[in-house]
């Protein structure tokens, strides 16, 4: 294994190790290879699923020769036999999908997707609903494919309902339920209009809230309740996309922060729309509907309700006849801090519910019961979601971080033991989890900073029943021209800038040669709610790229970083943009003491909240970086939304002066070393005003710097990746003193 988990005084290890001597030369990776069909990484596997009778895994393969188009795969978990169930290009049409499902995928990050990128099994494990092209198709475990819906303006968020007896989707704004046996669909909803929408999540609930639908079904098709969403008091802002063929105007209601949110309303109706009532949410209007879920018997509802200033979380208990609510967990945040929504929640039969909190100052598992909350997991560590509950046995499993932040690891614990944990993966790996709905069996995938991702099924107690994909890098392997070059991942940890917090990072360096000084190319995102230094796969990535070229590679997560603890993260509260950029510079400082370092040749670059990170970086530490490389940067944060702002600033009417200081304007004057801008021109997300606005800024204070500008392209720039990298990487090279990138190396 070459992974090693370092700090400054293990360099000369680096230099003099002798198995990294021992490797022939390899492959040098190119840009084109990164972007390759078949991906170099081996089977691009996701979606992977068991049925509701555990008899087949089910996932979503790209195609050998088209990495971004998917298919529809099963593998049988007794035989191990894999076969297509549905191919995408047999059965789809290719129309072009609404303006509403491009939107959706813009905010699930698969904007460039084709094919098939999601899919429902039936409760019968015998039918899968398949959305493609905008319509439904119910596809069968012998390949037979029926296409359902032929809806103008295509069919949005279907599912086949818990008891297997409707089908249901959003067509125009409104909820349709379709009887399965009678294939007749009813509207069950009605006055949706240009602002006001029924089953949808709205904008600040998708993208920032994880929150992906509108509608929830009841155990055993009792009721549904379904989200009335009204934008009319969002504002308009006026956005240019700029595309190649001309320019669409378009107003877009975007509640940018300390402006109106949309108002959300809940209400409980039968399937055929009867009986419907709405949901007291409480007397204020002006708050988030964070999550909703149903009793095991489908007689309550429960309602996750957050504050608008995201201080206080409240769980309702829910009366769906009524529509009558009651606080059943009451969640406040401390002093200079916030609440995250949970990840995890689970209503068990006996009617206790397993609920997850940072009350400790972790993100931890509690049950609920009798109305007290009795802790299930406790300790310096986090557990990010809940993968299956067996009630049959009292036990749980999650996904947790307890042995090293660095690292995700499934673990169980039973209800009637809190607190003995046991690990049921291996050290070494990072882990993902999906379990049955009786928590017997679990697909896990895997993968580190040498090995390219593994999928396997295990039983209940970890114990390995059959590989769904080894993806070994033998000779066949598509890595395997490349793999003598795969440099090792270095981890290890620094001190933050307030001399007490440690921080971790990770570095790659070419191979060393004595006495000789290399530039740095430095990656960072800095923002809250993520962690990028994390022991997976890296193999065929922008990291190896740039440190085949010749460049050392580092990359620090700064205090405001998720999975550390609320202390950690608290450290940015209504302070965006000094506490991650002093942590970065004492990354710098770090490098600088490196003897294989070039100090005058660190470079800089992040996307998002990264290249918000980029501009502040240069604006605080001017003649630092030999070049700096900012994509679709936040410059303003007045012109960002609601949820993401707010809950880390506060609102800007009240606290202007916080606002001010964290943007990347008021100091722009500062920026000297050479910068390179880039950003799509029909970005909804980050929109291109923030970048406009800083190039208007700097051009009248006479500051030189560069520009690449996407048109069409969203804040994923999904079809145009390698040219944003070709053209950084010419930027960088020629600011350090290295040859230029070739267009299609």
């Amino acid at each position: 294994m070459y992974k090693s988990w370092i700090c400054a005084g293990v360099v000369a290890a680096i230099v003099s190790s002798p198995a990294l001597a021992a490797q022939q030369t390899g492959k040098e990776l190119t840009l084109d290879a990164l972007f390759q069909s078949p991906s170099i990484s081996g089977p691009s596997l996701r979606g992977l699923r068991l049925s509701p009778d555990g008899k087949l895994v089910t996932l979503l393969k790209a195609r050998p020769d088209e990495t971004d188009r998917f298919d529809l795969w099963a593998i049988d978990t007794r035989t191990g036999a894999e076969r297509m169930l549905v191919d995408s290009k047999k059965v789809g049409t290719g129309a072009e999908l609404s303006e509403a499902e491009k939107m959706q995928r813009e905010r699930m990050r698969i904007g460039g997707e084709k094919g098939i990128v999601s899919y429902d099994w039936a409760p019968d494990s015998k039918h899968i609903l398949v959305p493609l092209d905008g319509q439904l198709y119910l596809a069968d475990t012998d390949g037979r494919v029926v296409k359902l819906t032929d809806v103008k303006g295509g069919a949005l968020n279907p599912v086949v309902s818990p008891g297997g007896t409707y089908l249901s989707y959003v067509a125009d704004d409104e909820l349709v339920v379709e009887p399965l046996a009678t294939r007749q669909p009813r509207q069950i909803t009605e006055g949706a209009s240009d602002t006001v929408s029924w089953g949808t999540a709205e904008f600040v609930a998708q993208e920032e809230m994880d929150r992906r639908t509108g509608y929830w079904w009841a155990p055993h098709d009792k009721y549904i309740a379904v989200q009335r969403t009204d934008v009319s008091p969002v504002k308009i802002v006026t956005r240019t996309a700029i595309g190649s063929d001309g320019a669409r105007v378009y107003d877009q209601r975007y509640p940018a922060a300390g402006t109106p949110n949309a108002l959300v309303d809940l209400y409980v109706m039968k399937p055929d729309g009867s009986g419907k009532v709405k949901v007291d949410l409480g007397a204020n209007p002006d708050i988030y509907l964070g999550r909703v879920y149903w009793s095991a018997d489908g007689n309550t509802l429960y309602v996750v309700r957050e504050a608008r200033d995201q201080a206080t979380l409240d769980l309702l208990k829910v009366d769906p006849a009524t529509g009558k609510s009651s606080v059943l967990i009451a969640e406040k945040a401390g002093p200079k801090s916030w609440l995250n929504l949970p990840p995890a929640f689970h209503a068990m039969k006996d009617g206790s519910l397993i609920w997850w909190s940072e009350r400790s100052g972790h993100g931890h598992l509690y049950r609920f019961a009798h109305g007290k909350l009795t802790a299930l997991t406790s300790g310096d560590w986090d557990v990010q979601r809940l993968a299956g509950v067996d009630e049959a046995k009292g036990r749980l499993y999650f996904v947790a971080d307890k042995e090293t932040p660095l690292e995700e690891q499934l673990y169980s614990v039973d209800i009637a033991h809190p607190g003995a944990v046991t690990q049921l993966t291996e050290n070494g790996w990072t882990n993902s989890a999906t379990m049955d709905s009786d928590a017997t069996r679990v697909i896990v995938g895997r993968s580190n900073t040498e090995h390219p991702p593994q999928v396997y099924l295990v039983d209940a107690s970890g114990k390995r029943i059959k590989w769904l994909e080894r993806n070994d890098i033998d000779a066949r392997h598509p890595y395997a021209p490349y793999l003598a070059s795969l440099r090792p991942t270095a981890f290890g940890t620094i001190l933050a800038a307030d001399g007490t917090t440690t921080l971790h990072y990770e570095m790659i360096t070419p191979k060393l040669e004595p006495g000789k000084k290399y530039p740095v190319f430095m990656e960072h995102y800095g923002g809250p709610g993520a962690q990028q230094v994390v022991n997976k796969w890296n193999g065929a990535s922008l990291a190896q790229y740039v440190v085949d070229r010749g460049y050392v590679y580092f990359e620090v997560d700064n205090r405001g970083a998720t999975n550390r603890g609320t202390k950690f993260e608290d450290a940015i509260y209504h302070a965006m943009g000094t506490v991650e950029v002093a942590d970065q510079l004492k990354g710098v400082d770090f490098l600088k003491r490196q003897p294989f370092v070039d100090p005058g040749k660190i470079t800089t670059f992040g996307w998002s909240y990264g290249g918000y990170m980029t501009l502040k970086l240069l604006e605080k530490a001017p003649g630092t970086f030999a070049a700096g490389v900012a994509v679709a940067p936040v410059t303003d944060w007045t012109l960002y939304d609601t949820h993401y702002t707010e809950r880390y600033m506060g609102d800007p009417n009240k606290d202007p002066a916080a606002y001010t200081a964290s943007g990347a304007l008021a100091e722009s004057d500062r920026i000297v070393d050479p910068l390179l801008l880039m950003h799509g021109l029909s970005d909804d997300n980050v929109v291109f005003d923030n970048s406009a606005r800083l190039m208007a800024k700097m051009q009248a204070n006479d500051q030189p710097f560069e520009a690449m500008l996407y048109p069409g392209k969203t804040h994923a720039m999904s079809g145009v990746v390698e040219h944003v990298y070709m053209t950084m990487m010419n930027f960088l090279d020629r600011h350090v003193g290295l040859p230029p990138v070739k267009g299609k190396d």
